[in-house]
């Protein structure tokens, strides 16, 4: 028989001409990992903040709590203080009104995003820079 090869070890099989590729006869693989997880992190011009796990399916009030123990606390390690403009998408849970609300309560200056569409990214290329220049009323 042929050898496969798997991560753990070599195993033989013996298979008939023609079959190799049948599923009885192919030993399943992960090629990437197979996993995934979720994370909230901040980040400006003066380095990263905090950088955070998020366990399970994220709810409004999940996101509200972890903007009201890492924002701030970002901002500060930063030494921003209070100078500083907030950026998020239109995800529902930065959305939400429990959310929204957090954010005025603190004080927050939030980048709103234009027709309630965030098309860019401070993450994506030239996403700052798109919006700069449609405020300067230049076309990008």
């Amino acid at each position: 028989g042929k050898p496969l090869r798997s991560l753990c070890a070599m195993r033989h099989v013996w298979r008939k001409p023609g079959t190799a590729h049948h599923e009885a006869n192919t030993i399943p693989t992960v090629k990437h990992g197979g996993g995934s997880i979720m994370l909230w992190g901040c980040f400006s011009a003066a380095g990263t903040g905090r950088l955070v796990r998020i366990e399970g399916k994220m709810n409004a009030a999940m996101y509200r709590d972890i903007l009201d123990k890492n924002l701030l606390q970002s901002a500060l390690d930063l030494r921003l203080g209070r100078r500083f403009i907030f950026q998020q998408d239109n995800d529902p849970k930065h959305t939400a009104k429990i959310s929204k609300q957090w954010l005025q309560d603190h004080s927050v200056n939030v980048l709103e995003s234009e027709n309630g569409c965030a098309q860019t990214s401070p993450i994506q290329p030239d996403g700052a820079s798109e919006v700069l220049q449609r405020r300067m009323g230049k076309t990008a």
